[in-house]
């Protein structure tokens, strides 16, 4: 019964989109694209919620991180729905968290702690010793800010103690498909048309070759394709999920690439396929050697031909995008230039003026990092706004530039701590077991070691890896690495050993 009302709610709910398209355009070939497209979206809808595994807390989290990332672009001029979905989050996470202070203590030890904080952390006190007008405004946004992600991971840290045998990864991963399930369905009148719906956002207005999403939800393409390509790792690298969502959610990220036209996204899917068959072929081979314990959880103990093709899949979805969904072309292409070869689209110009900026900046500044404004977003001459102005807030799409410029030096240095910790918590097993041949190591996911490994290329164009709230790819990287953490110290199959025999269903995100 539950099957045929959504069947029923999801045929309406495309043919509703067909009808509006009809009305807006008063042409059947844009209806029928609106239904195509609506039936596309309700697809990766249902995708999500077939997951086995799915917490409510893992969905909570995922989905309001989403939310807060998707509205930073729908609800530009009206900031305090943002902060609305902050206060949201605020409540939720603080409620989960407990116990704060005992949870506290882990976080030093956590690369995601380090990662998405200690910026904010330094943030203040630069704000706090920077005596210029309006720097206690600034102190007090960055310190809700710092509010917000810390009880995000506590509640994370918090709730994965609380029940180890759940993985909110996969609520995560859930959520962030309906997020794109939604984004195309709102879209969906423009999907298949050469020039989409933007909002109201001077980037936007040149780009509109790149899917945004549609009136009322819009979303940053280069977003987008990094959230379609962390939950294709989530999913597509665990073979805990039928094979048919595995292919799924493949489909569905080869799509968001194509129609994204994002080079972030790209290497991001590029990385992980690459970091995806060295781990399996390396504990294959561990495991072959006797070194290495193998539990079945992800394509390791497939045979010959089936394994072979779990570590193609990946690369098939890239030939796609290259070939059938554009990317040869959209590669090198410079966006905001007629004939320009800055492939950066203007970012090298962005990260210039942070180093001018920091030169020129107070020692406060120089140690804690620019204390203007609340999120330290930059201003230069060039940046397309016309010259009397006013200048646009450009992001320093550069994780490790946009530490610096929030944090100073030291915010520098704990973006390196944080890198370092969360690649060591995502690699030691391999390093243990291929290196010093350890028969005793117990190895995290398959799909957060690739996850930690593909997310370091993206550092150089974009800010996912430090949060914020645009954080969906970080909160899904922190959860890994607190059951990676967590599952480390216990007790791992020895050689001989038979494997677990619990269904897929029950070990989501195993270590193998």
């Amino acid at each position: 019964m539950k099957k045929i009302t959504a069947g029923a709610a999801a045929a309406i709910l495309a043919v509703l989109a067909a009808v509006l398209e009809h009305g807006r355009t008063g042409s059947l070939s844009e209806s029928a694209e609106a239904f195509a497209a609506a039936v596309i979206a309700l697809g990766v809808v249902g995708l999500a919620v077939s997951l086995p595994g799915v917490t409510l807390r893992g969905a909570v989290a995922g989905g309001l991180f989403t939310t807060a990332g998707i509205l930073t672009w729908t609800a530009t001029h009206h900031p305090i729905v943002i902060w609305a979905a902050l206060f949201v989050e605020v409540v939720v996470f603080a409620i989960w968290g407990r116990p704060w202070l005992r949870t506290l203590r882990g976080l030093p030890g956590l690369g995601g702690a380090w990662l998405g904080l200690s910026y904010w952390v330094f943030g203040v006190l630069g704000a706090l010793f920077v005596m210029r007008a309006g720097h206690f405004t600034v102190a007090a946004q960055r310190l809700a800010y710092l509010g917000v992600f810390t009880l995000a991971v506590l509640a994370v840290v918090a709730s994965t103690r609380k029940d180890q045998r759940k993985d909110l990864s996969v609520g995560m991963a859930a959520a962030i498909l309906v997020g794109i399930g939604a984004l195309l369905y709102f879209g969906a009148g423009s999907l298949f048309d050469e020039f989409h719906a933007i909002p109201d956002n001077a980037s936007a207005r040149v780009m509109r070759n790149r899917f945004w999403g549609g009136p009322g939800l819009f979303y940053h393409p280069n977003s987008l394709a990094g959230l379609v390509v962390i939950a294709a790792v989530r999913v597509g690298f665990d073979r805990a999920f039928a094979a048919w969502q595995r292919l799924g959610v493949a489909v569905v990220a080869a799509l968001v690439l194509s129609i994204s036209d994002s080079r972030t996204g790209f290497v991001f899917a590029t990385a992980a396929a690459f970091a995806h068959a060295a781990v399996v072929l390396l504990r294959r081979w561990t495991a072959r050697s006797g070194r290495d314990a193998v539990d079945g959880s992800d394509d390791l103990d497939r045979p010959g031909r089936s394994g072979l093709v779990a570590v193609a899949m990946p690369f098939v979805v890239l030939a796609a995008v290259f070939t059938i969904g554009g990317g040869s072309t959209f590669l090198f292409r410079d966006r905001f230039t007629d004939g320009g070869n800055d492939v950066t689209s203007g970012r090298t110009d962005t990260w210039r003026q942070v180093w001018v900026d920091w030169e020129h900046a107070g020692w406060a500044e120089k140690t804690f990092g620019d204390a203007r404004t609340s999120r330290a977003v930059v201003h230069r001459d060039d940046d397309g706004a016309p010259k009397e102005g006013p200048r646009r807030d450009l992001n320093t799409d550069n994780a490790a530039v946009g530490a610096f410029r929030r944090g100073g030096v030291l915010g520098a240095v704990g973006f390196l701590i944080g890198v370092a910790l969360l690649l060591w918590h995502a690699l030691r097993a391999l390093w243990q077991s291929v290196v010093l041949r350890r028969p005793d190591v117990r190895h995290p996911a398959v799909w957060f070691t690739v996850a930690a490994a593909a997310a370091v290329p993206t550092i150089m164009t974009e800010d996912w890896v430090i949060g914020g709230t645009n954080g969906a790819i970080w909160l899904v990287l922190l959860a890994g690495e607190v059951r990676s953490k967590q599952h480390a110290g216990s007790a791992a199959i020895v050689p001989g050993q038979s494997p677990s025999t619990e269904p897929a269903e029950g070990r989501q995100g195993a270590t193998a």
